[in-house]
């Protein structure tokens, strides 16, 4: 086959496809996740499950199941007690870039827009590598703009909820952290 017809066969790839110069549309900054101050009642609750599940793993000699739950408890005080730091997100014609990381088109899916704890939460899925799914914080920008030019490369569409997120909010209402008067109130 001459070098001609093995040039016209191969498929460009996606860098090649970009004719436009990359453009900013949309930037923000907000904080890098979504936080909530936790009272003494969290951190209580927290230990005694800790500490239960500790006892329970300790008649079997599971050591290292109790030293993996003693980090997880550790980590989970760490993002409840340190606030977030503001990062800069920005959409543009390229792909999306959250802190200075660039996720280009290519590799994202559907968008949709959530709320937790009082912040509006952008996620995007990701096909290809870690994570498969981008959570931006909006901040004081307008969701209507975000969505408008989020539009013209993604679908707009929240999946439905799977076993493991039902399982999670089933568990998360029989197994409050916190009483339901401190959560409303915050």
């Amino acid at each position: 086959m001459s070098a001609k017809k093995q040039a016209e066969n191969q498929v460009p790839s996606p860098v090649t496809l970009v004719k436009e110069p990359m453009k900013t549309l949309v930037s923000w900054k907000a904080a890098a996740r979504s936080f909530k101050k936790r009272d003494r009642e969290y951190f209580s609750t927290i230990g005694a499950i800790v500490f239960l599940l500790s006892i329970i793993l300790l008649f079997i000699k599971e050591w290292l199941l109790i030293g993996v739950i003693i980090a997880l408890a550790f980590f989970s005080y760490v993002l409840a007690s340190i606030e977030p730091e503001e990062t800069e997100h920005k959409i543009t014609t390229r792909g999306v870039f959250t802190g200075k990381k660039l996720f280009e088109w290519p590799r994202l899916g559907r968008f949709w827009v959530d709320e937790k704890w009082g912040h509006k939460i952008l996620h995007i899925e990701q096909f290809i590598g870690m994570p498969t799914q981008l959570l931006m914080l909006l901040g004081k920008e307008s969701e209507k703009n975000i969505k408008q030019v989020l539009e013209k490369y993604l679908i707009c569409e929240k999946p439905e909820k799977t076993a493991i997120d039902k399982a999670s909010e089933w568990l998360s209402k029989k197994v409050p952290l916190e009483t339901e008067s401190q959560v409303t109130k915050k």
